[in-house]
């Protein structure tokens, strides 16, 4: 039997540019739930940007950047991390989950009407992505066999996708609904 991925911890240490990147900031050094850390930028930093007032583009271009800034840090120190951490997707390496929550805070400010329904949104985004990084429907799970950075980020991509393609279902329904 396989050692869970959460079980062990790794050292903080060497503290570089790859595992500030790949760790979120350290924030896959956090327990429990390092993948839970790691998906927490995106949707609070879009929820601050709301807070303060800021336009949608300005939160597009942010989320933007929480979307591409990770996936490139994913592939190209995905060999690095297998590495650093000794294992292949290790539980400290949450630029993934940065990265795939991204779609579904994308869906919530898409379709919000007001402040307050973003914030709403925001939070169901990061809680539907949080059950599809867990749950992995088919083909993010065998996603997971792809080498290096590329296996370790493509199945939070598509349970982001996921997460979101679930979030516009929901928004729609209700919105259909309250009609």
């Amino acid at each position: 039997m396989t050692e869970h991925k959460n079980k062990s911890r790794a050292p903080i240490q060497p503290l570089n540019a790859p595992t500030l990147a790949l760790s979120v900031g350290g924030l896959g050094f956090l327990r429990p739930a390092p993948g839970t850390w790691g998906s927490m930028p995106p949707p609070a930093l879009a929820a601050l940007l709301v807070l303060f007032g800021a336009s949608q583009s300005t939160i597009y271009a942010a989320l933007a950047a929480c979307l591409v800034i990770p996936s490139i840090a994913c592939v190209l120190w995905g060999k690095y991390a297998e590495t650093r951490f000794g294992r292949k997707d290790a539980a400290e390496v949450v630029a993934d989950e940065t990265a795939g929550v991204t779609f579904a805070c994308l869906v919530a400010i898409y379709f919000s009407a007001s402040s307050f329904q973003m914030l709403v949104q925001l939070a169901g985004a990061f809680f539907l992505f949080r059950i599809m990084d867990i749950l992995k429907p088919a083909p993010a799970r065998q996603l997971e066999q792809l080498p290096h950075g590329w296996g370790v980020l493509i199945d939070d991509l598509v349970a982001g996708i996921y997460a979101a393609i679930a979030l516009a279902l929901a928004i729609m329904g209700a919105n259909a609904i309250l009609a």
